[in-house]
């Protein structure tokens, strides 16, 4: 008998709580006086525990890093790991990012895909077991985080007061069952400038772990040089737009976002308005970090001419991102995310990042080495998973890598990442313009979700 099918019930209440969540803004920013992400972040959570509140559930605010709603007895606990952070709206949305708007099965919105949506879905199932009158050999716990998009201490904050779950998922992938994750690494690469050099200023990315769409770059130089710029963009595959200043030229470049995770799916503004500037200013008029950017990164995903291009068979190839970068006449300042496999050295990989930037006497450092994981695919959870996904869609789930970082390391040994999103749905665009859930099919989701929380709490 299949317990997932009784979240149908509650489409219409996910719906409209949806949209109470995706109304707030909650991108992180500059810590408050008791709010570790800032204001947005905060509210966002207290909203969230708020509703559960309201469904009758006990609930538990951790400093505003994360929190939960809980159900059920016992002295263990299983989990769905969610959170209510997300990246900034960023440009080209065709509805207002803040305000979920519905076209046809389509809800639009930021975090309608990541992870608001899973998290209103995950506390809904936590009703269905409620309204089902479920016992169950432990409480089922449903932990809502507020700092993941950002790679934050939200959790390991969370844990310090609360105990582990014994099992959990994340549904802040797809499916099937994540079992191999990416490290995740990012360095910040920094200069001093001469003030002599063309480029004058430099704009692009907000965040580090999205391809940049825009970027802009102020360019002083001879008559000629909007010329020189226009004839060197019409020679390459990137989109550019030319404005002429007194002393020079405004640059901007135009991309196309992707998550960091899968860089050579978007098309770096950044990368491709530094290969044009190279084109054609002389290297002493572009500068030495520039330079180094050019001849380090180019418009490669795959860390080649860094030196640090690596594969293997469990998780597949390195990306490389440069996801932020600015300069003025005195600094300049870019920083890149980098996903290593899973049977990698990320040290030795940092080790030689660190020594090509110093050679080109750029200062590189180390803001962030998140382990990989491995999980073991004959380990008990995996198999209950997978007989969940069976139950409602017929067939085992499958094992599969990502590049991506789930709330899953934060549980080592104990979790993976399982959904929400299907292989054959389009791309939901989870860090770009128009990130949206189709509902039929996030129903569907809702379904293998439930008969994962039910089979968690009784198995």
């Amino acid at each position: 008998m299949q317990f997932g099918k009784n979240i149908l019930a509650y489409q219409d209440e996910i719906v409209r709580d949806l949209a109470r969540m995706v109304a707030i803004p909650s991108v992180c920013s500059e810590a408050e006086e008791g709010k570790p992400f800032g204001a947005e972040s905060a509210r966002a959570l207290n909203e969230i525990l708020k509703i559960a509140e309201g469904l009758g559930f006990a609930t538990k605010n951790v400093g505003n890093y994360a929190g939960h709603a809980e159900y059920g007895q016992g002295e263990e606990s299983a989990a769905v790991i969610t959170h209510v952070d997300v990246v900034p709206a960023g440009d080209g949305w065709d509805t207002p990012p803040f305000q979920m708007t519905q076209k046809g099965n389509l809800l639009y919105g930021r975090g309608t895909a990541d992870d608001k949506g899973a998290a209103v879905v995950a506390l809904y199932c936590l009703k269905a077991l409620k309204d089902a009158g479920v016992k169950g050999k432990r409480k089922m716990r449903v932990i809502f985080g507020a700092g993941e998009e950002i790679a934050s201490d939200d959790l390991a904050m969370y844990f310090k007061e609360e105990p582990m779950p014994v099992m959990a998922f994340t549904p802040d992938s797809e499916y099937g069952i994540c079992n191999r994750e990416k490290g995740i690494m990012r360095v910040r690469l920094s200069s001093a400038r001469s003030g002599m050099e063309a480029v004058k200023e430099f704009s692009a990315g907000t965040v580090v772990n999205a391809v940049p769409a825009l970027a802009e770059a102020v360019v002083e130089g001879e008559d000629n040089l909007l010329t020189r710029l226009q004839a060197a963009a019409e020679k390459t595959n990137g989109k550019f737009e030319f404005e002429q200043r007194t002393n020079g030229v405004k640059v901007t470049s135009i991309g196309k976002a992707s998550h960091a995770m899968q860089p050579q799916e978007g098309i770096n503004a950044a990368s491709n308005l530094i290969c044009l500037l190279a084109d054609v200013l002389p290297t002493e008029k572009l500068g030495g970090f520039f330079a180094f950017l050019r001849n380090a990164v180019g418009t490669e995903t795959d860390g080649a001419s860094m030196g640090v291009k690596i594969s293997d068979e469990p998780s597949g190839a390195l990306t490389l991102n440069l996801g932020i970068l600015h300069a003025d006449a005195s600094s300049a300042e870019a920083k890149l995310d980098i996903r290593y496999p899973v049977t990698v050295n990320g040290e030795e990989i940092f080790e030689k990042i660190r020594s090509k930037a110093e050679t080109a006497g750029i200062k590189a450092e180390l803001l962030l080495d998140q382990k990989p994981l491995y999980f073991p695919a004959d380990h008990p959870l995996v198999h209950l998973l997978q007989e969940s996904y069976r139950a409602v869609k017929g067939v085992p789930a499958e094992l599969y890598a990502t590049g991506g970082g789930t709330y899953a390391r934060s549980v080592p040994g104990r979790a993976v990442a399982f959904g929400p999103f299907f292989a054959d749905e389009p791309n939901r665009r989870l860090h770009d313009s128009n990130e949206s859930i189709d509902i039929s099919r996030f129903m569907e989701h809702a379904q293998i979700c439930l008969e994962a929380m039910y089979r968690m709490m009784t198995e």
